[in-house]
């Protein structure tokens, strides 16, 4: 009787063994889209853990308010090549909050999800969520490397989705056109309602961009020129011009920025006057600086600057002075990369604001003048795990 029950139960389990496996096994009734060998695949993807983690003590109006540990950064990127023609480039940012924008329906976390296509050696075609080529060296650059963004590009939004498509005439320039959402949320959502502003049917960014390469690369160019449609009759132009130099030890960049706002998109304007909706007739202007200097191998010394000016230019009260806020920006501070075969830096420097606010924007708006900044040590890295 005792063997009879040790029998059935070991059938049984063979059963649902059986059917538990027959569940896990794969679908095979349809070929995969990509009917290549798994290790060739691999050859051709990239996954990059691009991160920056630091320990930071802050100060404000030159008051220690606290330290702590930080992940400023964790941007996972896979990009790779389907076919010689066709590439696809994923990023997602886990530093951020991972809300679905109500107008592309992608989370806010992901900056780019997008395929591809070079017909030729000339032409580059794009589709999906991309960064949108603004121009300039301060956005050009992988996030992680910029501890302080100056406004404009603090302020914007920088991933959107849409299309674009890239000639290549010559091994020295590259122009670039995209035509995309202006914002990945809707108009009510951004501004709310404004007396006499409706919002756009087709709200829509249009970017133009030449990259330059001149003196076997020792002088290049990011410039562009954008148009965004807001509202009915409400758009924004914005100018970047980034150029760098680089030498045999020393590698300067500098950035020109100029957004002209029917609309404050930024909302810098509008926070600071602090009073209803979103204010009409605004300027920002931004210059931005970069320098690395390669003492050796090792040790970098690094400085990062920027100046950002906000304008009201539709200020009603006609004895009112323009400008409202000056914004400096510094970044001193020392970079290490202790090791040949990984790009990994270790770094210490201090990240320091100073906002100073006209005369009548004291009296109007009853602003005052404030400092704040902060001492970091950390690692950055874009970690090529595969």
């Amino acid at each position: 009787m005792c063997t009879r029950y040790w029998l059935s139960c070991v059938l049984l389990l063979c059963v649902f063994t059986a059917k538990s496996q027959q569940q896990e096994h794969p679908d095979t009734t349809y070929k995969p889209l990509i009917s290549l060998p798994k290790t060739f695949l691999l050859d051709n993807i990239d996954l990059i853990a691009n991160m920056r983690f630091t320990e930071r003590n802050d100060f404000v109006n030159n008051a220690y308010t606290g330290s702590r540990f930080v992940n400023e950064q964790f941007r996972l990127e896979i990009k790779g090549k389907v076919t010689n023609k066709l590439y696809f480039r994923f990023r997602d940012r886990y530093t951020t909050n991972p809300v679905t924008q109500s107008v592309d329906n992608l989370s806010r976390s992901t900056d780019m999800a997008y395929l591809r296509f070079d017909p030729n050696e000339h032409w580059k075609i794009y589709a999906g969520k991309m960064s949108a080529d603004w121009g300039g060296y301060e956005f050009d650059a992988n996030p992680i490397d910029i501890y302080e963004y100056s406004d404009i590009i603090e302020f914007a939004d920088n991933f959107l989705s849409g299309a674009g498509m890239g000639y290549l005439p010559d091994k020295h320039n590259e122009f670039t056109v995209q035509l995309m959402n202006s914002r990945t949320r809707t108009f009510t959502e951004l501004y709310d309602t404004i007396p006499g502003i409706y919002e756009s049917k087709f709200p829509f960014a249009a970017v133009v961009n030449w990259r330059g390469n001149f003196w076997d690369g020792k002088f290049q160019t990011i410039w562009s020129s954008s148009l965004f449609k807001e509202a009915t009759h409400q758009f924004m132009t914005y100018f970047a011009f980034g150029n760098q130099l680089q030498l045999k030890n020393v590698r300067f960049q500098y950035d020109f920025k100029l957004s002209l706002e029917n609309l404050d998109r930024k909302l810098i304007v509008t926070n600071i006057v602090n009073n209803g909706h979103a204010k009409e007739g605004i300027k920002y202007m931004s210059h931005w600086i970069s320098a690395d200097v390669k003492m050796s191998r090792i040790v970098h010394l690094a400085f990062q600057g920027m100046v950002d000016f906000a304008y009201w230019d539709g200020n009603p009260d006609p004895n009112a002075n323009k400008k409202l806020r000056t914004a400096w920006g510094y970044v001193p501070g020392v970079e290490v990369y202790p090791l040949k075969a990984v790009n990994l830096k270790v770094y210490a420097n201090m990240v320091g604001r100073v906002y100073r606010y006209t005369d009548y924007a004291k009296a109007a708006f009853g602003k005052s003048d404030n400092t704040n900044f902060r001492f970091s040590v950390g690692i950055v890295t874009p970690l090529t795990v595969l």
